[in-house]
């Protein structure tokens, strides 16, 4: 049930609760942080990187944790779903995304927290997903209790909601602009001159929180990386096979969770995928997580091509399998380590062709990928750029990282497939 719409806000009352929606969604990321380390310590024993948890397990306990995470996850989705249907706002689940397209704040509550305690368990025990989707989530539906409850219009109430959006991806990704354009982008598809201010002011209020007591360094910290004679063609050549990897990626995953979908019961979809990619990381333990660490080592120093195709074949697949489960979980971060695996073997490919010198450092071209290869998935060039910029600290790559996402975006979209977050333009004409 909507709320009551109420007479329009003063702008300064507006952006008071932009200031909260802000500070309310770096707390919902600074405490899902806290949730996961909990999680993974109970399971392994280890707190910090996934990926370093598994080396120090034997390959018995990772396959053993992925399988048992899996199942769990499972079982809480499929009991949730009846206690959610059970609930006041019935079985409906409306994505956040959706809402802010729709100009709704009334998310489910129970769905919300269902979804988010599987998400926990499947994030925390290896499954090849991304963390930050569920922080997002946690933080537009702090937003959105809060907008039910602030003595706002309608409008002004979804415009919280997309405050709690913009800020949730600032501080998940510590890349506050690119959270604002991701929601202009992606979410609204449009700019609406009512939205830019709190959105702009609600992402700051997070970056500060996140940047003063958390940690103020860029997501991916890396030395910088200089620019050659030869730069904007790699960046072509980046963007043309990222491109078509990306769509690849789309089409995939759709007939992953086609082949998935056949297993009605959540608790044996999720039990298998967990499973799978447990067995995977028996062998290689690096599919654990959503890619973090993988993407920093490989931003950090020279990493042997060897090792980067077989991270990138066997992490690709246990993203696959954990999506097409139907695991609770973000696509951004394995996708932004596609990019960069991407990337860093087409450089080191192109390396036996040409001299060292032409082709530059391959850590530049793995930073291109990464925008190439989310332009590839989302359809949405402008905030994979300005994301991969920030994300990196690397804003002499602007050209090329835009030569390679307007050339990916061209490719993706060639081939009619449907990006990872629905077309914004389509829901408003």
């Amino acid at each position: 049930m909507k709320p009551e719409s109420a007479p329009a806000a003063s702008t300064p009352v507006l952006w008071f609760f932009a200031v909260l929606a802000g500070a309310l969604a770096a707390g919902a990321v600074a405490g899902f942080h806290v949730l996961i380390a909990g999680v993974e310590w109970l399971a392994t024993g280890y707190l910090g990187s996934l990926v370093a948890a598994a080396k120090s397990l034997p390959p018995w306990h990772r396959a053993l944790v992925g399988s048992v995470g899996g199942l769990l996850a499972g079982v809480i989705l499929q009991l949730g779903r009846r206690w959610a249907a059970r609930g006041p706002d019935g079985a409906e689940h409306l994505d956040y995304i959706e809402a802010a397209r729709q100009g709704r704040v009334d998310l489910n509550n129970r769905t919300t927290l269902v979804r988010s305690a599987s998400s926990l368990l499947s994030v925390s025990t290896g499954a090849s997903l991304g963390r930050e989707g569920t922080m997002v989530q946690l933080g537009a539906w702090f937003a959105a209790k809060l907008a039910q409850y602030a003595p706002l219009s309608e409008q002004q109430r979804n415009v919280i909601l997309v405050c709690g959006i913009a800020s949730g991806i600032g501080s998940a990704y510590h890349a506050p602009v690119a959270g604002v354009v991701f929601v202009l982008e992606l979410a609204l598809g449009f700019l609406a001159a009512q939205t830019v201010a709190p959105v702009l002011i609600s992402a700051a209020t997070a970056a500060v929180l996140m940047f003063g007591l958390v940690d103020p360094a860029p997501l991916y910290p890396m030395p910088p990386v200089n620019l050659v004679s030869t730069t904007l063609g790699m960046a072509l050549l980046a963007g043309l096979v990222c491109g078509g990897i990306g769509w690849g990626v789309l089409d995939l995953v759709v007939r992953t969770r086609a082949a998935f979908g056949r297993i009605k019961a959540p608790t044996l979809r999720l039990g298998l995928g967990g499973v799978l990619v447990g067995l995977l990381s028996a062998f290689v333990p690096e599919v654990w997580g959503n890619g973090y660490s993988s993407i920093t080592h490989l931003l950090q120093g020279q990493s042997p091509w060897t090792w980067v195709l077989l991270v990138l074949v066997v992490k690709l697949i246990a993203t696959l399998l954990s999506t097409g489960s139907g695991a609770i979980g973000g696509m951004f971060t394995p996708t932004l380590f596609i990019g960069a695996t991407s990337g860093y073997l087409i450089a080191q490919g192109t390396s036996a062709l040409l001299p060292a010198a032409a082709v530059g450092d391959p850590r530049m071209l793995a930073v291109v990928g990464m925008g190439a290869m989310l332009t590839a998935v989302t359809h949405a060039p402008l905030m994979a750029i300005v994301m991969v910029l920030e994300m990196t600290n690397q804003f002499q790559l602007a050209v090329p990282v835009m030569v390679a996402c307007g050339v990916a975006h061209a490719v993706s979209t060639q081939f009619g497939a449907k990006p990872m977050y629905g077309n914004p333009i389509e829901v408003h004409n």
